[in-house]
């Protein structure tokens, strides 16, 4: 076969059966990489939109609002609803760095500053198969927060 490659004639001297070769290992690296890429474990419902388009970088510190729900309804978990209005203060960390569960970690990465949202986590991006027993966390529990995302002084919104 000949090829065109810019103004020159260049002869392949590979034949049709090692091409086809060569784009069927193609074809089936493509299918392993699609099956190995890890699926997202959480979803997001935003409750309300933010302030900013901005959302934060990887790295950055963030305050959070946030209540945890079992399936159920169980609130196992909140800096909203567990302290007197005085003692409340908004959970401060830096995102993105493995400081809290996975699901926490990549779903905030997506919310901007200002906005609230339900987060469904799914076990695997919670605790897992050993749970959070102090928490009152099964193993294999999917976590329901409701997530409010600060808006950082110093982008004046």
């Amino acid at each position: 076969r000949i090829l065109k490659h810019g103004r020159e004639a260049v002869v392949s001297t590979q034949s049709t059966g090692e091409a086809e070769d060569k784009k069927a290992e193609k074809e089936a690296a493509k299918e392993e990489a699609l099956a190995s890429a890890e699926k997202v474990g959480f979803t997001k419902k935003i409750l309300k939109k933010g302030k900013t388009h901005m959302k934060p970088d990887k790295g950055s510190v963030v305050a959070v609002w946030y209540t945890g729900k079992l399936e159920d309804g169980t609130v196992f978990d909140s800096n909203v609803e567990n302290a007197r209005k005085k003692e409340r203060k908004a959970l401060k960390f830096k995102v993105g760095t493995g400081l809290v569960i996975r699901g926490w970690d990549e779903a905030l990465l997506t919310m901007c500053y200002g906005e609230k949202a339900e987060i469904t986590i799914e076990p695997d991006w919670a605790y897992g198969k050993k749970g959070n027993p102090e928490a009152g966390i099964q193993p294999n529990t999917t976590l329901i927060f409701e997530v409010e995302l600060e808006t950082p002084v110093n982008i004046g919104v």
